[in-house]
């Protein structure tokens, strides 16, 4: 059994974390909240995300600690699953990883070579520097990115359709194709480059899809205008294979934790290196003007009710970031409509505490 290290054991951490446990590893996650930790010890842990309470208390060879030194001890390779927010300029804030290298330079040389693979969001060129800085303590540097939505983690880290491999060495790259061939239930494409291709192919993927999701949507109110019928246009465009149909249907905009982030990101690295085009700019005028279409036309139909039983930015999830549903329900409501809101209790929760009584809150049906 081999032994693997994850560092930064959050939603996404502890997913992937489990899922190597029950690929086969040996696994220690590494987390800085105590309580934290030892509830996970305890197998006491409760989290909405679908799987993770199951594969936590089936897990056998899995163990989570406060010590980075633990985790270095355990495993040759360590990944670095923490989080990286926005910065008010749209570049990624990587201080929770820098932390954890200083961390590990504090440590001193290493006695045996390590790898230290990248997995969190980060600006195009960062990882090359995280690699130079632990170049003389012994470290490799890889950048392998999560290609993830909440509510579905470890389906998609178990059947990915792809995966990307920064590193820069074959040796390093075979080590992470060993095991996403151990950790996948498919056979997803691998794409092996170097660490900052790997970086910009992971905000460029996101920014293309909120593009092409903008793009459906513009088509899709044009056709409304039009008296044509939204999904038959779309769907005509889509079945050629240059397009395809996924990601281009008539509907809400894009939203959550990861395409408006990944499309700042990608502005502001195009400006830094004057390619300041306008095509990832327009996507996001296009949802918000998207979204100011969709209240208008209903405000205009003389509705005075409106009900829905999702206003998270994916149905299945428990994430109001950024969600389009709820820029409807509020941009009606705020307009007198009677919005009608059937949620899990754990989002009629938070939505009453950010908006009070401005929704009328049903239970949702225990089978939806």
């Amino acid at each position: 059994m081999k032994n693997v290290s994850v560092i930064g054991i959050g939603k996404i951490g502890l997913c992937f974390a489990l899922s190597l446990e029950k690929a086969g590893y040996n696994v220690v996650g590494c987390d800085v909240r105590k309580n934290y930790v030892n509830e996970l010890n305890l197998k006491k842990i409760r989290t909405v995300e679908p799987g993770v309470e199951e594969l936590l208390s089936n897990s056998k060879n899995f163990l989570a600690t406060t010590e980075i030194d633990l985790a270095v001890k355990h495993a040759k390779t360590l990944f670095v699953i923490v989080a990286t927010f926005s910065e008010p300029d749209g570049k990624y804030d990587v201080s929770y990883v820098d932390s954890v290298v200083s961390s590990l330079k504090g440590l001193g040389i290493q006695s045996e070579r390590r790898h230290l693979v990248i997995c969190s969001n980060v600006n195009p060129g960062y990882s090359d520097s995280v690699a130079d800085r632990l170049k003389e303590n012994n470290w490799d540097v890889s950048f392998n990115p999560e290609t993830i939505a909440q509510g579905t983690i470890l389906k998609n880290q178990s059947e990915p359709d792809c995966v990307y491999i920064g590193a820069d060495s074959e040796e390093l790259a075979h080590e992470l194709r060993e095991i996403y061939s151990n950790l996948c239930a498919n056979k997803p494409s691998i794409h092996v480059m170097n660490r900052i291709s790997a970086e910009l192919t992971k905000i460029s993927l996101n920014c293309f899809l909120t593009c092409k999701i903008s793009f459906a949507n513009m088509v899709g109110d044009l056709a409304l205008e039009l008296g044509a019928e939204p999904g038959q246009v779309l769907r005509a465009v889509g079945s050629d294979s240059r397009i395809n149909n996924k990601f281009f249907n008539y509907g809400f905009g894009w939203g959550g934790p990861c395409f408006p982030r990944d499309t700042r990101a990608y502005i502001k690295v195009a400006k830094d290196n004057n390619i300041d085009y306008e095509m990832c700019r327009s996507a996001n005028d296009s949802n918000r003007r998207h979204l100011e279409y969709q209240i208008q036309e209903f405000l205009l139909s003389g509705k005075k009710e409106y009900h829905t039983d999702s206003v998270t930015y994916k149905r299945g999830s428990y994430i109001l970031e950024g969600s389009q549903q709820l820029g409807l329900a509020l941009g009606l409501a705020r307009n007198g409509v009677d919005v009608y809101i059937a949620e899990s209790d754990v989002v009629i929760k938070e939505l009453k505490a950010l908006y009070g009584d401005l929704f009328i809150y049903e239970k949702r049906d225990s089978n939806n």
